[in-house]
This record gives structure tokens, C-alpha cells and sequence, in this order.
């Protein structure tokens, strides 16, 4: 499920951080392509592998107004284990790690940005966009394993292309090299984190079979691998 070629660290098990990601779905020409970007080698957690755009939610996330909120089916499986405040602010943190990554803006056009004295959403309400959640699905949820250089509680929000109000041209960060738009099956043929291949198998499946699927919730459970659904 997860890598098991991570380092291992030893000591007292990591208390995961909560984390979300975003998967954005364009379709066209009987294809769809997904927003994905390689990490660092630098970086201790997962360096060199493609993933989507994500990371650590902040305390700024849950006190960022939105033009839509998250429907109420998918605000319950989110706040599973949680806040319905906090899950909020999971979707957010997605959103904001998107622009902050990739130079992608999730939301719509505004004339009159909200306040805020956070510098990354003071940056990204700058461009006149303001983000919006009803458009996001949750599709799935994944713990990292024990014993690893950095441990995250991280959900999988999905929302199709059309949700984009501003593209930037994205320079490099420290996390992402530059963003790329992939199709399925050049995504598979990347080196990426086990997981990010489930999800990519979760989101071909939303796509082509069934949309109202359960949402497939990844951990370990008393040292195995396991998956149960919200």
C-alpha cells in the first residue's frame, strides 16, 4: 500500500499530521489528465516520486471564508475522526498547497477578496480568486505506516479542470519540480508512492465505472495494511 523502501526511524511511533491533496481531472479527446508534479531529492519524505499537489494543513485554513462550501455528503466522510470545522479546512489546505505547488487557482473570479493576514492566502486571494469546495469530492484517505520519517493523515479531494479560475506559469518550488498535466496511463509509468497509484486506480475507476463509489480509507491496523471504506 505504502512505499517500504522509506527510511525507518526508530523511537516512539510519529503522531500522523493531518494533510490533504488535490486531484484535478481534465477531460478531453477521450482523455483524462491529472495535475502531478516530482518532489525534491532533497526531500526526506518520498524525494524523486510524482505525486499530486498537497501537504500539512495550517491553522490559517480554517478561517478562510469560500465562495461554496463542501456538500454535506462529502463534509460528513471528511470529518470522519474529526471537525467538521477542520475537515473544512483539509479541503482548503488542499486548494491552497495546489496554488502554492502547482500556480493553480481552484475557485472563481472576485472582485472584492477576502481579508486575510495569512501570507499564502493573502498571495493567492491577490490574483482575484476566491476558493470554492462545493465542486470537491473526497475519494479517498490514507494514514502513512509507523516507523516513518514523516507520518500523515492525508485526504484525496477530487474536482474536475472547470473549477480552475487562474493558471499561472509555476516555477519551481521547494517541494515540486515543474507541474505537469498527465494522462493515466503516462501517470502509472512514473515512479510514484504506492499510494498515489491507488489513488490513481480510484480515480480511473470514478471516471470510466462507477462514480458513487465508497470511499476507501488506507492504514495499518496492529502492523498490517488494511482497508475499510467511509
Amino acid at each position: 500500500m505504502f512505499d517500504t523502501d522509506e527510511k525507518l526511524v526508530p523511537g516512539p511511533t510519529l503522531r500522523p499530521k493531518d494533510a490533504a491533496a488535490l486531484v484535478i481531472v481534465r477531460r478531453g479527446n477521450g482523455n483524462a489528465r491529472v495535475l502531478m508534479g516530482q518532489r525534491h531529492g532533497r526531500l526526506a519524505f518520498q524525494p524523486n516520486k510524482f505525486v499530486f499537489p498537497g501537504g500539512k494543513l495550517d491553522p490559517c485554513d480554517q478561517r478562510i471564508v469560500a465562495g461554496g462550501n463542501l456538500r454535506p455528503d462529502v463534509l460528513e466522510k471528511a470529518a470522519v475522526g474529526t471537525t467538521p470545522s477542520r475537515a473544512r479546512g483539509l479541503a482548503l489546505a488542499a486548494i491552497r498547497e495546489t496554488f502554492e505547488e502547482a500556480g493553480v487557482l481552484v475557485g472563481e473570479r472576485t472582485t472584492k477578496p477576502p481579508r486575510t493576514r495569512a501570507p499564502a492566502w493573502e498571495n493567492f486571494f491577490a490574483h482575484g480568486v476566491v476558493p470554492r469546495l462545493d465542486g470537491l469530492e473526497l475519494i479517498a484517505r490514507a494514514i502513512t505506516p509507523p516507523g516513518r520519517t514523516r507520518r500523515f493523515d492525508a485526504r484525496f479531494f477530487m474536482v474536475d479542470g472547470n473549477a480552475i479560475a487562474c493558471e499561472l506559469d509555476a516555477a519551481a518550488n521547494e517541494e515540486l519540480l515543474t507541474p505537469k498535466w498527465l494522462t493515466l496511463e503516462e501517470a502509472r509509468a512514473l515512479d510514484l508512492p504506492s499510494i498515489t497509484r491507488r489513488i490513481i486506480d480510484e480515480v480511473e475507476a470514478r471516471l470510466f465505472e462507477k462514480r458513487n463509489r465508497p470511499i476507501p480509507f488506507f492504514r495499518y491496523t496492529r502492523g498490517n495494511s488494511g482497508l475499510t471504506y467511509l
